[in-house]
């Protein structure tokens, strides 16, 4: 039976991780899945959690920044635990440790590269690394060609790289409750009669200071028009000092971080997403399976889901009056809209399914296969190295149970 291992350094239970769950839950049923995380200071765990609960082993390193090479020690034992055939590593620093395991075991390593923010000077040092490291990987999974193109201009051998595009699970999407857009009116002063969202990390690479501009040059026209964004990050301070300078208090909402997305985003009139950089964005696949057209930066892998015109509006990058011109656009009729929102539903259907995005993989997994010495212990049992202690594991419960996709 194919045991993969994806590993990661989860923060919390957003885009990444609900693309490697759905991954797990799509694939055959002879395949295993195995999650490891760096510890994060502890904010692995609602992932880790959240993979149990599906019934998948998922496994905290005990060991993180700076003892990285005893987290790379422990991640081999992890490893020979689980008779991994191939690992699966998402981010720079899952890569490092990912690939200087793998290699030590013979064992097929792939990356998944979502896309480089640039954000600040350590960001930019990371993704450094990132790029020297997936010049090593056997495979480099993309999520747009987009970022397959940045990829193999960094370096990388374009034999090694191929692009396989995030999915979306639609039947999160299926039975919206209508008493939900009641929940998005009661976040204005007001009552709205429209709601245009967005969603994402409150970070510079996103754009949000100009979607509070478009906002201001539309919300003198239309009193009924209200803006929610759904996030966290470190620029929610200077974004709520804009929102309070424009006079949009009570109109423009920042809703912090919220678990209920899923719940909430059926009953947007319009997505919003004003980003300078993305790989391939969840959120335009997510709004998109909730049947709401979005209205989107030309930047990364969006204009591969976005058909301008067709689903929702492409726009360039830091050019608020545009912004705000294409949001008035899409909010000027609302069966126009309806049927933009109903065409993106149908492309996500046809193209970003988890269950064709598992065939994709399928194939990458059986071609590694060969190609690195699969760990087996010589008596067939698994090794437990010294360094493994029960403490290894969030809970005693059946820490070490394994699903079996079906």
């Amino acid at each position: 039976m194919p045991t993969i291992v994806q590993l990661t350094a989860s923060r919390f239970l957003g885009g990444p991780e609900r693309q490697m769950l759905g991954l797990a839950q799509a694939l055959p049923q002879e395949y295993k899945t195995v999650f490891v995380s760096f510890s994060e200071k502890g904010r692995c765990w609602p992932f880790l959690d959240e993979a149990r609960s599906q019934g998948f082993r998922a496994e905290a390193l005990r060991h993180d920044t700076p003892r990285l090479f005893a987290a790379c020690r422990e991640l081999k034992t992890l490893l020979r635990q689980a008779n991994a055939e191939v690992v699966c590593c998402r981010g720079y620093k899952a890569d490092l440790i990912g690939l200087r395991a793998a290699r030590k075991l013979d064992i097929p390593v792939i990356a998944v590269s979502h896309g480089w923010t640039a954000e600040n000077f350590r960001v930019r040092l990371y993704e450094k690394v990132d790029r020297f490291f997936l010049r090593r990987m056997d495979r480099v999974v993309c999520v747009s060609q987009k970022q397959a193109d940045r990829v193999i201009g960094s370096g990388t051998p374009s034999e090694r790289v191929m692009v396989i595009r995030d999915a979306v699970d639609l039947s999160r999407f299926d039975k919206p409750d209508p008493g939900c857009r009641d929940t998005l009116r009661h976040f204005f002063a007001g009552t709205p009669s429209r709601i245009v969202g967005a969603a994402g990390r409150l970070s510079p690479e996103k754009g949000f200071s100009n979607l509070v501009d478009a906002a201001a040059n539309l919300a003198g026209a239309d009193p009924q028009l209200g803006f929610i964004l759904l996030g966290d990050g470190p620029l929610r301070a200077a974004l709520a000092e804009q929102i309070r300078r424009v006079g949009l208090q009570g109109r423009f909402v920042l809703a912090g971080h919220r678990t209920d997305l899923d719940t909430l985003l059926p009953f947007l009139d319009l997505l919003v997403l004003p980003s300078y950089t993305e790989g391939l964005p969840n959120i335009v696949l997510e709004a998109f399976a909730a049947g709401v057209p979005v209205v989107a930066t030309a930047v990364g892998g969006t204009p591969e889901v976005i058909d301008d015109g067709v689903n929702g509006y492409l726009v360039p990058p830091g050019d608020p009056a545009c912004l705000a011109d294409r949001i008035r656009t899409a909010l000027n009729s609302e069966a126009q809209r309806r049927e933009m929102g109903l065409r993106g539903r149908q492309k996500v259907w046809k193209q970003f399914t988890f269950a064709s995005q598992s065939v994709l993989y399928q194939q990458l997994f059986e071609t590694l296969g060969g190609q690195g010495r699969k760990y087996r212990q010589d008596n067939g049992s698994s090794i437990v190295d010294e360094e493994m202690t029960p403490g290894l594991s969030h809970s005693t419960a059946n820490p070490l149970a394994v699903r079996s996709n079906s």
